[in-house]
């Protein structure tokens, strides 16, 4: 069958007006992308059509021709035998119309010659069903790294000089890249990740070419690392002061968190000024998830918590330190020089403001010194921007004091141990304005 097709197909040509190309060119409805032959010794140039299937298996790659001579005609395609060089027999039919189409083709170089009476028309083309498969891991798994690791089959596009049958490549250009989400994260296949995220992630493994056929494969990293962080409040104020402590540490085990409570900055600076061994800093550890501590003192101090993940291979570590120390304010005593007992709602009282301190004694005199009031207490609490106790309401017993110059005396135990002490006038006035 083969011998006659081909003794036929001469004996036409030599009867017929042979016009290769007149007309058009093969199309390939679907073709994901194109490119052009580079025959080194053949010296013509054909089209490449590029199908972007999803196996080795499938075959979706079509070719269309069409002509402009009208009447019945033969449309007869062959396939290229890259063993013998040439084309041969792949599909026939006469018509009236003026397309022909085959389809589901296999790789390779196909030709068309449609012939009407003494005309006759050739066209070439190659076509290949390009297709990726893809694989993806996670390896080396650490408390510092991990690698993403992508391996990739790609099919191949060879095609044949037809002159000579050597054998030539469609230059693919392949590519890769990794993707976390949209965002691109590396192009290389097996990328060593640093910082690892602390909650299970998908990674996205891609493999593309410059036509446009590509594949994607995910895999899920699981987490093995922490992050440490917490929040305090308030972060100042008077002693004794009471701070929250809130975790807000990433994939850790609620059962291994250390929480490293500081000594004050100071007293530590001054126990090392005055000798050469180690000072140990810390006061206590608590292995609470939410601590709550009360600073009884003043000062300035400093929290560290060390957050755990363990798995099966790992136990991964990670630390925070508070941002800026926590300051409990050094003690204070602050005392109006003017009260003003006359009931219009300003300074009618004596009010003094105390800061951090732990004991307080007052005592009020008058021009003569001879003391008229005195107040102390062993439990003292303060609050910012107002004054804390009524000292002294202005009255004598039953009777109100004498507007005038009066003398104080403060006397007291900061909560930093240091002794607080203060005298001066103020004066009383009763006269509303």
């Amino acid at each position: 069958m083969k011998t006659k097709s081909y003794a036929y197909l001469i004996l036409f040509a030599l009867f017929s007006v042979f016009t290769p190309f007149a007309n058009g060119q093969i199309t390939a409805p679907g073709a994901a992308g194109t490119a052009q032959t580079e025959y080194p010794v053949f010296n013509e140039t054909d089209n490449i059509y590029v199908f972007c299937v999803s196996g080795e298996s499938e075959f979706t790659a079509t070719l269309q021709i069409s002509t402009e001579l009208e009447g019945t005609k033969t449309f007869l395609w062959e396939q290229y035998n890259e063993v013998t060089g040439e084309f041969e027999l792949y599909f026939s039919e006469g018509t009236e119309a003026t397309q022909s189409e085959i389809s589901g083709l296999e790789d390779g170089g196909y030709r068309v010659t449609i012939t009407q009476g003494e005309t006759t028309e050739i066209y070439r083309a190659w076509v290949f069903n390009n297709w990726f498969t893809a694989s993806a891991n996670v390896i080396e798994s650490n408390c510092e790294s991990f690698k993403l690791d992508g391996s990739f089959i790609s099919s191949g596009m060879r095609y044949y000089d037809l002159a000579d049958n050597s054998e030539l490549d469609v230059f693919k250009d392949v590519q890769v890249e990794w993707k976390e989400g949209e965002v691109t994260i590396a192009t290389v296949q097996t990328p060593q990740i640093f910082s690892p995220p602390t909650q299970d992630t998908e990674y996205t493994f891609r493999v593309y070419d410059r036509f446009g056929c590509e594949t994607t494969v995910n895999v899920t990293y699981e987490s093995i690392v922490t992050k440490a962080a917490f929040s305090v409040d308030p972060q100042s104020g008077e002693a004794p002061l009471t701070v929250n402590f809130t975790n807000l540490s990433e994939n850790g085990n609620p059962n291994l968190y250390e929480w490293f409570f500081y000594r004050d900055l100071d007293e530590i600076k001054r126990e090392s000024e005055n000798t050469d061994q180690p000072i140990d800093s810390i006061d206590f550890v608590a292995y609470d998830q939410n601590p709550v501590y009360t600073y009884e003192n003043s000062g300035t101090y400093n929290v560290k918590l060390v957050s755990k993940h363990q798995s099966e291979f790992h136990v991964c570590v990670d630390t925070a330190y508070i941002e800026d120390f926590i300051v409990v304010d050094t003690s204070f005593v602050a005392v109006p020089n003017v009260f003003t007992p006359n009931g219009d709602g300003t300074n009618d009282v004596f009010a003094v403001k105390f800061w951090s301190m732990q004991s307080i004694k007052i005592s009020i005199f008058n021009r003569w010194g001879k003391r008229l009031h005195f107040w102390e207490s062993n439990d003292i609490r303060g609050f910012e921007g107002t004054y804390t106790e009524t000292v002294w309401d202005g009255r004598l017993g039953s009777r109100f004091a004498s507007p005038g110059v009066y003398y104080y005396v403060v006397e007291g135990m900061g909560r930093d141990g240091e002794t607080r002490k203060a005298h001066g006038f103020f004066h009383l006035f009763r006269e509303k304005d």
